[in-house]
């Protein structure tokens, strides 16, 4: 079993049914149908940044009733794109933020090395070295790094406090949900996280690390949460709120 911030996996795993491009408000994106045992109606997902889409279907759906409602909903579809935080791309002269202070990215590609915090006359600067077809990748290894070592600490704090273990700690990319926890003790983080600022990062390990003890989302999971985080409830606001621009932030 496995529970993740926003929703719990179904005990069976959905199933590619069907790939293909579907072209909406003027733009083709690529729609991934996945056939799911448990569903009992479709359901519609925007990637972030509006990427792509992904529908959840029952098993056996015609493909004409795929159709059907995605005609139905194109309306929707338009707007929640339409809407959607612009997806700026990590290169030189753009800020990102690192533990929720916003960065401005400078290369210096004539020096050797990976990737360094400072601060400038205008404020914090993130300084990435090398060759620039790397910079994107260099500093999101930075922050996969950054991440790596916050997490670990908030981890040990909160298993500490609720008397359980934590078998491994992954990172991850995921572009649905921020973490999970699995029932062997295994919690994964997305490393974009490291972007939030350090309640909300706190907020989430909490969240997680609750988990080992209360796999559900019930009243006692939400109890112990909120003594891990008495925050709890801003920090929840504040990602729903704001992780959908992180989450469309390119580092490709």
């Amino acid at each position: 079993m496995i529970l993740s911030l926003f929703r719990s996996l179904p005990k069976k795993s959905a199933t590619l049914k069907a790939e293909r491009s579907y072209e909406v408000a003027g733009r083709i994106l690529p729609l991934r149908v996945m056939e799911n045992p448990r569903a009992t109606r479709l359901t519609l997902r925007i990637d972030a940044g509006g990427k792509g889409l992904r529908m959840t279907v029952p098993p056996g759906m015609p493909t004409r009733e795929i159709d059907k409602f995605l005609t139905r909903h194109e309306g929707w579809i338009e707007t929640r794109i339409a809407k959607m935080p612009d997806q700026p791309k990590v290169r030189p002269g753009v800020k990102i933020p690192v533990r929720g202070v916003p960065h401005l990215i400078v290369h210096e590609p004539a020096k050797r090395g990976t990737v360094r915090q400072e601060n400038g006359a205008d404020g914090p600067l993130l300084i990435v070295y090398g060759d620039r077809p790397h910079l994107a990748r260099r500093v999101g290894d930075f922050l996969k790094r950054e991440a790596r070592r916050d997490l670990e600490i908030l981890v040990a704090r909160h298993t500490a406090t609720v008397g359980r273990h934590a078998k491994v700690i992954r990172l991850k990319d995921t572009k649905s949900r921020w973490g999970s926890c699995t029932s062997d003790g295994t919690l994964s983080f997305s490393w974009r996280i490291m972007m939030a600022p350090p309640p909300i990062i706190d907020y989430l390990v909490a969240h997680e690390v609750a988990h080992l003890k209360e796999m559900n989302h019930g009243p006692k999971f939400w109890k112990l949460c909120g003594e891990l985080c008495p925050d709890t409830e801003r920090c929840k606001a504040w990602l729903k709120r704001n992780g959908g621009a992180l989450q469309a932030i390119d580092f490709s």
